[in-house]
């Protein structure tokens, strides 16, 4: 909303109306209130019209031709988001009031009406959206006062993670391109999902896209959209992701699965703030500000030509490094007394905590799978627990000491290679994780932030 005085300075208004000397009256009548006043004479020319902007009121009649009222509160759901609809009638009855408003509009008021009542009936819609952002705000304010030691639902008090959280809420006051890195499992979207929370973007829905879950042909596509007739199936126009995030946050997560090609045109919407849908002859500005993240080394790609070195200058003008959760093991008491918490209320059981056992064995573990992996298996404590506390019995075999143990060993008897390691350690975790889904590759690719050609080349390679 615009205006936060209850006025109507300033608040954009669509009379929706298929009758002229309607339309010209309620302008007329409204305009003089101070609203700015646009119209559409049927749903069809409305539903286009808030399509391409934001209306902060609508008045819609609800018999008109082409396309009715209640069809166009139906199809414009998505479109209208916060906009307060009222519609209008001369055919006014009890049951279509409540459909209406079923439909999602605010209120109904029956033709012929007295210029005062379309003026209490707005000012009511005013006050009703005013007590919606002071409640709005107040949310806001308490969730940053409970998330004042941790940074929007991400947890610890270590030190390297303030220093992580006091850059990240530095960073996002700006527009800057911000390139997260971190091992997989170490929570970069919830990081990416807070700078944008954090920024003056925040009013606006947060778009998040993993660029190695879309096929390579259709992903173009997803991300810069396309004309009507740009090729066989393109029976109507689509816009992208890019152009949908217009003026929000869009994070492109394992942005290091990009395709090289689509890398250039990624490049030039960082560089000119524009892109060029598939088949389209001019190009569109756009302001939108990317986010992306990797969980693989971005300058070895570069030394490999697997990644532009232009692209990667462009992202990383704010690094943001999430360390392992090996690495930052003082803040698992922490982040354990969260997860319960957070899986208890949506389970619906009552565990208060844990015993030092089963903290213990928490404490020794590795984590290759970071906090992801804690809180699968906190979840799985939670459901299994007999009484309201966490036992090492409900944990998994796996936390248990000399489980976990690689014996990593050649046709010359015993190796000491990192890289033989690494891979021992990551075909016993791709293992679990497809354990864990019941042999469900695509839902393992999505545990594993890795995408799901990667993992059935990695399947193959190991030979399960």
């Amino acid at each position: 909303m615009s205006n936060t005085n209850g006025s109507g300075m300033g608040y954009k208004l669509l009379i929706i109306d298929d009758e002229e000397n309607m339309r010209h009256m309620l302008q007329s009548l409204l305009s003089r209130s101070g609203y700015q006043i646009f119209q559409a004479q049927d749903g069809r020319e409305a539903l286009e019209k808030v399509q391409q902007e934001h209306f902060d009121f609508a008045l819609c009649d609800i018999r008109m031709p082409v396309l009715s009222g209640m069809e166009f509160l139906q199809q414009g759901r998505k479109f209208l988001k916060d906009t307060t609809v009222i519609m209008m009638s001369a055919y006014g009855t009890v049951e279509l009031a409540l459909e209406a408003m079923k439909k999602g509009a605010y209120d109904y008021i029956s033709k012929p009406f007295k210029v005062d009542e379309v003026l209490l009936t707005l000012k009511k819609a005013e006050e009703r959206e005013q007590l919606k952002r002071e409640n709005l705000q107040l949310r806001e304010e308490l969730t940053s006062i409970r998330a004042e030691d941790g940074f929007f639902g991400m947890v610890g008090d270590s030190e390297v993670m303030r220093e992580l959280f006091n850059l990240a809420k530095k960073v996002a006051g700006h527009d800057a391109t911000v390139l997260i890195t971190g091992e997989s499992g170490t929570g970069k979207e919830l990081l990416a999902r807070g700078i944008h929370k954090y920024s003056n973007r925040s009013r606006n829905e947060f778009f998040a896209i993993n660029c190695g879950s879309i096929p390579e042909n259709l992903l173009e596509a997803e991300l810069f959209g396309y004309e009507k007739g740009a090729f066989t199936g393109a029976e109507s126009k689509k816009n992208g992701l890019i152009l949908e995030a217009d003026g929000s946050s869009l994070f492109l997560d394992e942005i290091a699965e990009l395709p090289y090609a689509m890398q250039v045109k990624l490049l030039r919407v960082l560089q000119e703030g524009e892109i060029r849908p598939i088949g389209a002859n001019h190009p569109l500005s756009v302001d939108v500000r990317i986010i992306a993240a990797t969980s693989r080394n971005l300058e070895k790609e570069i030394a490999d030509n697997r990644f532009r070195e232009d692209l990667y200058y462009r992202l990383n003008v704010i690094r943001l490094e999430l360390p392992p959760l090996r690495e930052r093991k003082s803040d698992i008491h922490k982040l354990c007394d969260h997860l319960i918490r957070k899986k208890s209320n949506y389970i619906g059981r009552e565990i208060e905590g844990m015993s030092a056992g089963a903290g213990s064995l928490l404490l020794h573990h590795d984590w290759p799978g970071n906090v992801r992996e804690l809180e699968n298996v906190i979840e799985r404590a939670v459901i299994l627990a007999e009484t309201n506390s966490i036992t090492e019995a409900e944990l998994p075999d796996a936390l248990r000491p000399g489980s976990q143990e690689v014996s990593v060993t050649t046709a010359h008897g015993e190796s000491f290679s990192l890289k033989s390691a690494k891979k021992e350690v990551e075909m016993i975790y791709i293992r679990r994780v497809l354990e864990k889904t019941g042999g469900n590759k695509r839902k393992a690719a999505e545990l594993l932030e890795m995408s799901y050609p990667s993992l059935l080349s990695k399947i193959k390679e190991y030979g399960f």
